[in-house]
């Protein structure tokens, strides 16, 4: 949010309750409001409801000589709308949620909020709690703002366009094959620990060369896809084909051929800090590698996240300590 505001005042209407004429309100007054849209924290998206939000940042800019009065809902989704659309120019369904939001009578709360000459009003909203994702592929997003609160939907302010591209399931991509206990055919299966222990697992697991256990909590897409140009090839070849991209990538790294840093495989290690939230967390980690004369000290910081109950490793940092 940038600037001051000259005025937030906070009342409240009824929902459904208070009539609304389309032609009580006057559209030239918002003639020079702007709306714009980015991503928040751009990441890997995936069907799922509660895997990977999609946070968009929103911004409404005043461009007039004149102060802008304009409403905004406590609950955001009685102030604007997503219109998510295929590349078939097919626009995808609203919540559920949203949908009885809408259609029941309740107490709405707003503030009137007034921008001065290019003063702005941001604030960030999760895309999936307004429209119904279930398939992987592209998609274009934009964002439609009601001034008037949604009571007046004929009334409205459109914002620029992103492209969405929502990846299958990492759970599908990541292996075709299951891992197996050691000496036993019971089913190798993550389990919901916190994320120092995934962290704690997974080196563990290279220390002792146990591949299968190795994988478990990785998420071998995401890391993969730190290489901007398999990134680029990846992104534009058929399921099947990344299939194989990420089977050729797990092989590699088993054989050291690239990002030797996740898989090199420290003489011992000590984890230092450990911070989360619901969904995202970072474990940092010094550990010790032995060469014949010294040991070389690094600091790792593991970036993880959760789905359905699972934390994996999605990312990773390095910093050399020196030497001892």
């Amino acid at each position: 949010m940038k600037g001051k505001f000259l005025t937030i005042i906070s009342v409240l209407f009824l929902f459904g309750q208070i009539a609304f004429s389309q032609n009580g309100a006057d559209p030239e007054k918002f003639q020079n409001m702007s709306v714009s849209i980015k991503y928040f924290d751009k990441t890997m998206y995936y069907p799922e409801p509660d895997a990977s939000p999609v946070q968009v940042h929103i911004s409404i800019k005043n461009n007039s000589k004149e102060t802008l009065r304009f409403k905004i809902a406590d609950d955001r989704r009685f102030s604007c709308d997503f219109n998510v659309f295929t590349v078939k120019n097919t626009l995808l369904p609203q919540t559920e949620d949203l949908k009885r939001k809408r259609t029941t009578n309740q107490t709405v709360y707003f503030r009137e909020i007034s921008l001065e000459t290019g003063e702005e009003y941001a604030f960030v909203e999760n895309l999936k709690d307004y429209v119904q994702i279930t398939e992987p592929s592209v998609y274009y997003v934009e964002l439609a703002v009601y001034p008037e609160l949604y009571k007046s939907k004929y009334l409205y302010k459109i914002s620029n366009r992103l492209t969405l591209e929502v990846r299958p399931s990492p759970a599908a991509a990541a292996s075709t094959v299951l891992p197996v206990k050691n000496h036993t055919a019971e089913l190798l299966k993550p389990e919901e620990i916190s994320p120092d222990k995934v962290v704690e697992q997974t080196i563990i697991a290279r220390q002792k060369s146990l591949w299968d256990q190795f994988f478990l909590y990785l998420d071998v897409e995401s890391l993969f896809l730190r290489n901007s140009a398999l990134k680029r090839k990846y992104v534009a070849v058929s399921a099947e084909e990344r299939e194989r991209m990420l089977k050729l990538y797990k092989a590699d790294l088993m054989q050291s051929k690239i990002d030797n840093d996740i898989v090199s495989i420290p003489e011992r290690f000590e984890i230092e800090k450990t911070v989360y939230t619901k969904t995202k967390g970072t474990v940092t980690v010094t550990e010790w590698f032995k060469y014949p004369n010294y040991h070389e000290k690094k600091s790792y910081v593991y970036m993880v996240r959760q789905r359905e109950g699972i934390w994996q490793i999605y990312d990773y940092t390095v910093t050399n300590l020196g030497t001892e």
